[in-house]
């Protein structure tokens, strides 16, 4: 059954938006009851506290960031003129925690050793390294609400606005918006700096990477089987971009550049240390897979081969999910309602993916079950060929004209498989026809030397092993052999077959005992036959 398209977007859209239903309310509340209401700042974490500031920073608007501030000045105008202070001073030397390592947490840190409502978020610029920190705090409530509908809110304490206001800082030193080209809030140089520390950076650690590689590929006489080797290529160019972030965020800090600049490149170049680690991770699974493949293939285990490579695809699919939800995180995405919205959004694309679900739940049955390897000869359904590949979705088949036919999992483990690989011997049930004419005595002789032929092979099976008159065919009396060839493989089995032939066919010869051919006798009447009692004319063809 195809689930409409709309029907899954509506219940991802309702998996998305949960308290837009009066089912989620509790049970006995009132679907009127008022809830806590959203600050219109967004500063109910940490995290968002600071990145509000920051945008409002960028923007130069500094009556906006100084909602940010717990300040218990009532002037507007003297209240700005701190957050530009505040700039100035991040500017000269500050610094902030970057946006990743910042509490998402309305609690703040829990285990910080500081006061549960304190949460420490960087440092002033200038001498003394005076902490800036954040306060907890309830908003006065506004006209027709009460206090309990407001959320608590993070703000710069009023213990780091007094140690700002205690700073010597020269306000005219700020390049005002018109003296210099700003590129989101920022000096156009600010970003070329950080930029080029990046590039050189990791063009630096990736330059020492590839002389280690080249300088142990000389060592090593054979590095591609080698496993230290191995690893290390696939190790060091993702460990070359880690260490590069690294170093950014150990030197980025100390630039001489905006914090709004510093800040915004430091909270984007975690995505790339997120996408080193997942390219460190598949790149290792892949070094790692490729050595139990080879391993388990000198060892003609080839199913459990081929269950290194599912395994291995499934392990890089779910590095990749978990990569990509850390960098959406990172960049500032609210995953908690994506993840909460797993459960009915699963249900959805359970529905809208049905057969996908079906060929893996197959993929697994195919190598749990091991009704055929990677290698093998087999028919499956109407298809003859050989197994080149059992993967997460499909089985491929390579057929004798050279095509490749692809089976869904699904299909597959629910079709007749015949496996010719596994066969321990091979049939050898030939119907050997001889001429009629001979007397019963030489058709027993030629019965044994049929028998003789097959006792006297080291590859024929003992038991079964029978010759014997089948049936008076059409052209012959039959004989039919039934026994197997004793070998696994099948080329070798097939010269074994022609030997038994060609014997055969020389002791019967030499017995006098013809191999019969498809015949007919025709009998052939005069016109006048009726008249005439003499016999008819034989003529055999």
């Amino acid at each position: 059954m195809r689930v409409p398209a709309s029907l899954i977007a509506l219940l991802v859209l309702f998996a998305a938006f949960p308290g837009t239903s009066s089912a989620q309310l509790p049970l006995g509340e009132p679907q009127g009851t008022t809830q806590a209401a959203k600050d219109p700042f967004d500063r109910e974490t940490p995290r968002s506290t600071v990145a509000g500031l920051i945008k409002a920073l960028a923007e130069r608007n500094y009556l906006l960031a100084s909602h940010y501030f717990a300040s218990e000045d009532d002037d507007s105008a003297r209240i700005a003129e701190q957050a530009r202070a505040l700039q100035t001073s991040l500017d000269a030397g500050g610094t902030l925690t970057p946006f990743a390592e910042l509490s998402n947490d309305p609690a703040g840190r829990l285990n910080d050793g500081l006061p549960l409502d304190v949460e420490r978020v960087g440092t002033l610029g200038g001498e003394g390294q005076t902490p800036i920190l954040l306060v907890r705090s309830s908003p006065e409530s506004v006209e027709g609400d009460s206090a309990g509908s407001q959320p608590s809110i993070w703000r710069v304490s009023g213990e780091t606005l007094a140690a700002l206001k205690a700073q010597p800082r020269d306000l005219d030193a700020t390049v005002s918006p018109e003296e210099e080209f700003l590129v989101l809030g920022a000096p156009l140089r600010d970003w070329g700096l950080l930029a080029g520390l990046l590039v050189v950076t990791f063009g630096a650690f990736w330059l020492l990477s590839w002389l280690v590689l080249a300088g142990l590929r000389r060592l090593q006489s054979d590095p591609d089987a080698s496993g230290p080797f191995q690893f290390l290529h696939a190790a060091l160019p993702p460990l070359s971009l880690f260490l590069a972030v690294i170093a950014f965020r150990i030197w980025g800090n100390d630039l001489p550049v905006a914090i709004v600049a510093r800040q915004t490149m430091l909270r984007y170049v975690g995505v790339f240390a997120w996408v080193a680690l997942a390219w460190f991770a598949i790149r290792m699974v892949d070094a790692v897979a490729a050595r139990l493949t080879r391993r388990l293939g000198s060892h003609e285990r080839r199913q459990a081969a081929s269950a290194v490579t599912l395994a291995r695809r499934a392990i890089k699919l779910i590095l990749a999910a978990m990569a990509f939800i850390a960098i959406l995180n990172t960049i500032g995405v609210d995953i908690t309602t994506g993840i909460a919205a797993l459960g009915i959004g699963g249900i959805a694309l359970a529905l809208g993916a049905q057969k996908t679900v079906e060929n893996l739940v197959g993929s697994v049955t195919v190598v749990a079950d091991r009704p055929i390897q990677v290698g093998d000869f087999c028919r499956v359904g109407d298809v003859l060929g050989t197994v080149e590949d059992i993967g997460m979705r499909s089985t491929r088949i390579r057929t004798n004209e050279r095509t490749v036919v692809t089976i869904p999992n699904g299909d597959f483990a629910a079709r007749q498989i015949e496996n010719y690989s596994q066969r321990d011997r091979y049939l050898f049930n030939p119907v050997i026809g001889l001429e009629y004419g001979i007397s019963a005595a030489r058709l027993r002789d030629g019965i044994g030397i049929i028998e003789a032929v097959l006792a006297e092979h080291p590859h024929v099976s003992e038991d079964p092993r029978r010759v014997k008159l089948a049936n008076f065919g059409a052209s012959s009396l039959d004989i039919e052999v039934f026994t197997y060839i004793t070998v696994p493989d099948f080329a070798e089995s097939l010269g074994i077959r022609q030997e038994l032939l060609l014997a055969i066919l020389e002791r019967l010869d030499e017995a006098g005992l013809p191999i019969a051919f498809p015949s007919r006798t025709i009998y052939l009447r005069p016109e006048n036959a009726a008249a005439s009692p003499q016999p008819a004319e034989e003529v055999e063809a």
